[in-house]
C-alpha cells in the first residue's frame, strides 16, 4: 500500500483554490478569458499578471517574456481549458472577435472546436452540459 493510500483515512479533502496560467502579455490573457467566459479582472499586480472570477473559480494569469506557444498539434500540451457554451456558433463568433483564432487542425468533429486563445495557447469550446 503506498503512503498516499495509507493516509486517505486522515487526510482531509483539499480544494483547487485558483489555476494560474503563463503567456505572453498576462494582463491581455485575463481581459480575453473574463470576456470570454462573462466574468470580472477581480485584481491587477503591476503590468505582469491579473486575476479573474466568477465568484467561486479564480484563475490569475502571468506575463512570461520568454513564454512560446506550442507548435500544436505537432507539442503536447501541458494543459488546456474546455469552455462550454449555450450556443457554441455564437461563442465561436464572439470569441473570434475576441481575437481568439481557429486552426485548421480540427480533431473533435462536431463534439467541440479547437480555438488559440491571444499567447497562441489552444482550449476547446462545446456545447454546455455534453462530454467530449
Amino acid at each position: 500500500m503506498t503512503a498516499v493510500a495509507q493516509n486517505n483515512s486522515t487526510t482531509a479533502a483539499g480544494a483547487v483554490k485558483c489555476a494560474a496560467f503563463w503567456g505572453h502579455d498576462g494582463k491581455a490573457l485575463a481581459d480575453f478569458y473574463a470576456a470570454a467566459l462573462g466574468w470580472k479582472v477581480t485584481q491587477t499586480f503591476g503590468d505582469t499578471a491579473a486575476m479573474i472570477s466568477d465568484g467561486t473559480t479564480t484563475y490569475v494569469f502571468y506575463t512570461a517574456e520568454s513564454f512560446m506557444a506550442p507548435d500544436w498539434p505537432e507539442d503536447e500540451l501541458v494543459f488546456h481549458l474546455d469552455l462550454a457554451f449555450d450556443d457554441v456558433a455564437a461563442a465561436e463568433r464572439r470569441l473570434s472577435g475576441l481575437v481568439a483564432t481557429k486552426p485548421a487542425h480540427q480533431p473533435g468533429g462536431r463534439h467541440w472546436t479547437v480555438l488559440l486563445d491571444p499567447s497562441g495557447q489552444p482550449f476547446c469550446i462545446s456545447a454546455a452540459g455534453k462530454n467530449g
